[in-house]
């Protein structure tokens, strides 16, 4: 690189996103201590927005793919999904941070691109590290997942914790290539890594926030819990990871990251701040009742993220600093618009009326719209998000029937199966635990180490191996049972595991199957377009 110093490498992928972009400015405060290896995608924005550290850097520009170093930074210009490029960038490190996702909706319009990063680009990372000279046993990999693991989490079963079923919400192919990314980390050979399973992570930046007002926003039930956290204190959190040593308990372990108590609200609560910013009164001004999914996404409150920040200490912002930050950064013609709107009630009812039409554009003419859904007869949509058709032309007005959107409890605690309590674990607990889940433990012995793989069969006869901190810590149970094709009423008449977080908003008569290719009908639409 050039540099000719002792410090430690830092890799950062996915250094553009609004999360990692936050990691790499906590990065570059460090870059004393510290040499920084980026893998971005050779765009034009990812190039203007990283050429003012390049001259920082002493680099000069390349065009196209390329690798170019300077004074403490390389940057590989090239692709995630390409192993030679991951290589590249993982060669001489010391630790990886991983905050590259292709998320939704993206993820759920290009699910072939979603698979290849979210993936095939971990394991391109996982074989690199393997690469390296002891890269197993010296590498420290921090991985990113996601609270879309964990699916649809209503009350009563608002407050999760690692260990929890995971349940990638019917349609979530973002949940689905996540969960596979992360179990390929959690069953790797690497001694020191960690999981930090994300929640909805609400850029600081003005532009970066209001680019996410897509459909999938009425996917979510009003009711609700989100436990959020800013991007800046999401990257903050990641770059922190640096400063856990080597005999800690921290590694091997996956972690909630939500943003504590300050963070918390509901999907309602949520959108009502969020709308303020633009200067509208409420929620029922701009948008319909019926037009939000009463269940099938995801979010909750996290019972252990408080354990999280214990060891990274990234709890900082809270829900009105981030409204503040955001607000600040909003361009002037916008505050204007929002100042006028607060200030005088019949431009309020304009920007109101603007601001319903434009939800409603998405809700009819977007084919990944509840109410397009509905017009255009995907019942298979409607199901999975309303139940059936019935119910959903029953949705009352706003003031209703409204559910209690916080709720006074943390409500029910989820059985893992297993004495939790237990220092020591043996191969009768594990057995215990499988048989919880459906299953059988088919390994006679076991010395006791929670990551040695051992044989599983699960209820519908599937014969894999699994580490028991996979299973019994991390919610794992059969690969070859995770979605898609979408199987819930039947997974859960079979696992009372998994019937736990199935039963609280699903009937037991219901049978309702989703087959791999149900994901084609919203595949290719535009973020901004009809999608027709």
């Amino acid at each position: 690189m050039g540099i000719g110093s002792n410090n430690e490498t830092v890799v950062l992928f996915g250094a553009s996103g609004s999360m990692g972009y936050e990691a790499f400015k906590e990065l570059w405060k460090r870059r004393a201590f510290y040499d920084i290896i980026l893998l971005l995608l050779p765009t034009r924005a990812d190039k203007k927005l990283f050429r003012k550290y390049e001259k920082e850097a002493g680099i000069q520009p390349i065009k196209g793919k390329g690798v170019s170093a300077g004074s403490g930074l390389k940057i590989v210009w090239g692709d995630a999904t390409k192993y030679q490029d991951v290589e590249e960038a993982v060669r001489g490190a010391d630790w990886v941070l991983n905050a590259m996702a292709l998320i939704s909706p993206l993820a759920d319009y290009y699910p072939e691109a979603a698979r290849c990063v979210n993936i095939d680009g971990i394991n391109n990372i996982l074989k690199a590290i393997k690469a390296q000279p002891k890269g197993t046993e010296h590498i420290k990999y921090i991985h990113t997942g996601t609270v879309a693991e964990t699916g649809d989490r209503l009350p009563p079963i608002h407050c999760g914790r690692v260990g929890d079923p995971l349940k990638p919400s019917i349609y979530d192919y973002y949940a689905v290539t996540k969960i596979a990314g992360e179990r390929a980390v959690l069953e790797s050979d690497l001694k020191y890594w960690a999981s930090l399973r994300m929640t909805f992570i609400m850029p600081v930046d003005s532009k970066d926030y209001f680019s996410l007002w897509d459909p999938i926003m009425f996917h979510q039930p009003i009711n609700t819990c989100m436990e959020n956290t800013t991007s800046r204190d999401a990257g903050f959190g990641l770059v922190n990871c640096l400063d856990i040593p080597e005999d800690s308990d921290f590694w091997r372990r996956a972690y909630n990251m939500g943003g504590g108590p300050d963070m918390r609200c509901s999907a309602y609560g949520f959108m009502t701040k969020a709308l303020k910013l633009g200067g509208i009164s409420t929620v029922e001004a701009v948008m319909e009742r019926k037009w939000f999914g009463l269940r099938n996404f995801h979010m909750q409150y996290y019972e252990d993220s408080c354990l999280t920040n214990s060891y990274l200490n990234y709890w900082r912002d809270s829900l009105d600093d981030w409204l503040d930050t955001v607000q600040k950064d909003m361009a002037f013609g916008v505050k204007m618009i929002a100042f006028l709107a607060r200030k005088f009630p019949f431009f309020q009812k304009i920007i109101e009326k603007i601001t319903y039409n434009r939800m409603r554009a998405m809700v009819e003419n977007h084919k990944n719209g509840t109410g397009y859904w509905f017009t255009n007869h995907n019942a298979q949509r409607i199901t999975a998000f309303y139940k059936d058709t019935l119910t959903y032309q029953s949705i009352p007005d706003w003031g209703a029937d409204v559910p209690p959107l916080i709720p006074n409890d943390d409500g029910i605690r989820l059985d893992h199966g297993y004495d939790e309590e237990k220092e020591k674990l043996e191969l009768d607990d594990l057995q215990k635990a499988a048989a919880f889940r459906g299953g059988e433990c088919l390994s006679q012995t076991w010395n006791g180490d929670l990551y040695q793989a051992l044989s599983w069969e699960c209820a519908s006869g599937h014969k894999f191996l699994g580490k028991p901190y996979s299973i019994l810590k991390a919610g794992h149970w059969c690969p070859d049972c995770v979605p898609p094709p979408w199987d819930f009423d039947q997974q859960a008449k079979l696992n009372p595991f998994f019937a736990q977080v199935w039963y609280p908003n699903h009937d037991l008569e219901e049978n309702n199957y989703y087959p791999e290719d149900c994901l084609d009908d919203i595949a290719g639409a535009d973020q901004s377009g009809s999608g027709n």
